[in-house]
Parts: structure tokens; C-alpha cells; sequence
């Protein structure tokens, strides 16, 4: 991640980085379109941000998660809709 855009982030955008790369169902593509990072810079991120052990966990979880990456989602995935996943609390 450069110097300039971990600047640019302010405390509650790399709150919010973190609680998005902690949900399965989040895309690194999702944070990408959010906040212009990519999967690396998200990662460097965590690792700077998160215990160790807590880092290492996270990183067993999301590795080869096919949910994390649109690309490998849209191979498995059985229809042509959008993804999108909606918690039960969710209105709509």
C-alpha cells in the first residue's frame, strides 16, 4: 500500500476495510470499487492493523475462499443473476 493512500484513509474507512475483509461474503472486488484497494494493499492493511495471531487466522480463512474474489464466485456460481447476500436483519 503507498504512503499517500494510507494517509488518504481516515480511522472509520479502515474500521470499515477491516470489518469488509473479515465477512466471508465481502469481495476484495467490493473493496476495490470502495476504497481503491487492491487485495495486497488490503492485506498489508490487516497485517498492519490486526495481532499476529488474529492476522494469521484471518489469512487461513480467506485463503483460496472463492467468495473473496468475484472472478473464481462467477466460476461456481449457478445462475447468470447478480450476487448478492442479504443478512436477515436487512430491510428490502
Amino acid at each position: 500500500m503507498t504512503e499517500s493512500k494510507d494517509n488518504e484513509l481516515t480511522r472509520g474507512e479502515i474500521d470499515r476495510i477491516i470489518m469488509m475483509a473479515w465477512e466471508d461474503r465481502t469481495s476484495f472486488d467490493a473493496i476495490r470499487t470502495q476504497f481503491g484497494l487492491t487485495p495486497g494493499d488490503v492485506i498489508k492493511l490487516m497485517r498492519s492493523e490486526m495481532t499476529a495471531n488474529s492476522f494469521k487466522m484471518w489469512r487461513k480463512r480467506t485463503h483460496g475462499r472463492s467468495t473473496k474474489h468475484e472472478a473464481k464466485f462467477a466460476e461456481t456460481d449457478a445462475g447468470d443473476e447478480p450476487r448478492r447476500f442479504r443478512a436477515k436483519s436487512q430491510r428490502g
